[in-house]
């Protein structure tokens, strides 16, 4: 009677779940969480910049602060910013490493008298061109010949393989991410040549080395604009027309329109040497393009993909030359269609 007892208190039999099922559930859900984080992975994150445009003219804002603040004076520049140690030198201006309320900043610095002229159009470039293309102005002073500006730790944008070698951007050392790179450079040319001032041709540009410092990496990895000290204005409506400095250019990397068109027989004479539009800009972008691209996994693909707009780039011919806003849109589509490319692959896969 109390085996029958117990027997009967006994509720529905426990059938175990074989492993290979829980397997099978496992490696299921496995799959759909990496489906539904393949976005995640091949699109880029949003990068959180603080715009200088967000503030209005006259004003900044960078790093952590929620307001923005006028410019620095002169008399501020004395007394609150204390200049620390030398982190670089070109022909116009010394830039120091400096603090301004606890914050690290650039100071910029005259080099000699005769460069002055260049030093105020850089600083009258600076003060018009605010944007998220160009390096922050924090303050000025003309009486002192000194500029402010926010600091970028990672420098020039020749240090980009040094800074990729750093743990913290190892994992973004991909073609995906240097491709925006360089839509970030073609988008600051395309800027100068549809600025507020009017079409900006960038001058220092007479080699890679030079090309590459003018340039910032900041620490979100994207690229700002930082010296602007030869930027002529080309308007064709008046015919006015440009020449980057006055002395012989050489080498495959300036435009052909650069190059002293006299042969070797005539001496070269500036008066003699013909003026040129901001085509000489698109002829640079291949060359550019190729350096921030580097070599890593995926890099070839692109410049398959970018072989036809590069092409175009280097016609003999300036006016044959695709604008800037072509070349943008014909980067942003090969990143979509690699992006896209890899996305779907990798779905089959799963």
């Amino acid at each position: 009677m109390e085996t029958r007892h117990q027997e009967g208190r006994k509720g529905p039999l426990r059938r175990d779940v074989p492993p290979v099922v829980g397997l099978l559930l496992s490696m299921a859900l496995m799959n759909a969480l990496l489906y539904l984080c393949l976005d995640w992975l091949f699109i880029l994150p949003p990068r959180s910049v603080g715009e200088p445009r967000h503030c209005p003219h006259g004003h900044f804002r960078m790093g952590q602060m929620s307001n923005c603040s006028p410019w620095l004076s002169c008399e501020q520049l004395r007394t609150e910013v204390r200049q620390m140690k030398r982190v670089g030198e070109g022909a116009v201006k010394r830039v120091f490493l400096s603090e301004w309320k606890e914050r690290k900043v650039a100071l910029s610095r005259l080099t000699r008298l005769e460069m002055k002229d260049d030093f105020l159009h850089g600083l009258r470039m600076l003060k018009s061109l605010q944007s998220k293309h160009v390096v922050t102005l924090l303050g000025f002073c003309e009486d002192d010949s000194t500029i402010l500006t926010e600091y970028h730790p990672l420098g020039s944008l020749s240090n980009l393989e040094e800074a990729l070698s750093l743990p913290r951007y190892q994992s973004i050392n991909t073609w995906q991410h240097r491709l925006q790179l360089a839509l970030d450079y073609v988008g600051i040319i395309n800027f100068l040549h549809n600025s507020p001032l009017g079409t900006l041709v960038m001058c220092d540009s007479s080699d890679l080395p030079k090309t590459l410092s003018q340039y910032l990496l900041t620490a979100n990895f994207s690229i700002v604009l930082n010296d602007l000290d030869a930027l002529p204005l080309v308007n064709h409506s008046s015919g006015a027309l440009v020449k980057c400095g006055h002395r012989e250019l050489q080498g495959d990397f300036v435009a052909p329109e650069q190059l002293w068109p006299y042969g070797e027989d005539v001496p070269f004479q500036d008066d003699l040497m013909p003026v040129y539009d901001e085509k000489i800009d698109i002829w640079k972008i291949p060359d550019v393009s190729s350096f921030l691209l580097g070599h890593v996994e995926g890099s070839d693909m692109v410049r398959f993909h970018l072989f036809d707009i590069h092409k175009a780039c280097k016609s003999q011919t300036p006016a044959e030359r695709p604008t800037t806003q072509d070349i943008l849109d014909t980067y942003q589509n090969v990143l979509n269609l690699l992006r896209d490319t890899a996305t779907s692959q990798t779905r089959e896969m799963l």
